[in-house]
């Protein structure tokens, strides 16, 4: 089914893209026991997203206790560009690996919600080629760092509505929310609001990942 998305609702949700690009490297953050990585949704406003990152976050800090937190925004546009999500891509993976270079102990929670989730899936090698505002890997988390990440959570995320989703590697580390009817992540849905409504999975994310770290 075709579904004709209003103005307000195609600025969160985007349009799709491809492209590779290179995008200057992230810099180091304070050695925190865990860094969450956190990329927003299109065109979404907020420090981490106001739908999802921020929401999230705050429910980490609540639900991970004993441990020491920081904070990354993925620097990327979140537009309807077509380099967007490879934007992200690339500046995530060179976050993870500044940070791993700088704070060898450190481990890391990522988040990604809508072209967000997109671009955690490339970076952790789970191709966004073809859904909503996706884009080919361009670049992915070595190896060598993969037991770094302790867990993945993902919101309204585009390749679920391709029939694909993340396994592998990170499959039993990760968390993958695509509310009933949402166009974005559930193929034929029709509730764009349903797209909108991923604040209240954060204490339920944040618990997931409480298990994890």
């Amino acid at each position: 089914m075709r579904i004709r998305l209003s103005l307000a609702a195609l600025s969160l949700v985007g349009g799709a893209g491809l492209a590779t690009v290179s995008v200057p490297s992230a810099t180091a953050a304070a050695c925190t026991d865990i860094d969450v990585v956190a990329a927003r949704g299109t065109f979404e406003p907020g420090t981490l997203g106001f739908i999802v990152g921020d929401p999230v976050y705050s429910a980490l800090q609540r639900k991970i206790t004993g441990k020491s937190l920081s904070s990354y925004r993925v620097d990327y546009p979140a537009d309807l560009s077509p380099t967007s999500a490879a934007q992200g891509n690339t500046n995530l993976v060179n976050h993870v690996n500044s940070q791993a270079a700088s704070c060898p102990n450190q481990r890391f929670i990522l988040v990604g919600y809508s072209q967000g989730a997109n671009v955690v899936d490339n970076s952790i090698g789970i191709s966004s080629a073809g859904a909503v505002v996706g884009s080919p890997i361009v670049a992915t988390i070595p190896a060598a760092l993969e037991p770094k990440v302790a867990a993945v959570l993902l919101f309204g995320n585009p390749i679920r509505a391709l029939g694909k989703s993340v396994t592998g590697t990170y499959q039993s580390r990760t968390i993958d929310f695509c509310a009933t009817g949402d166009p974005i992540c559930q193929s034929g849905g029709g509730d764009v609001g349903a797209h909108l409504g991923y604040t209240a999975n954060a204490d339920a994310a944040a618990a997931f990942a409480a298990t994890k770290v």
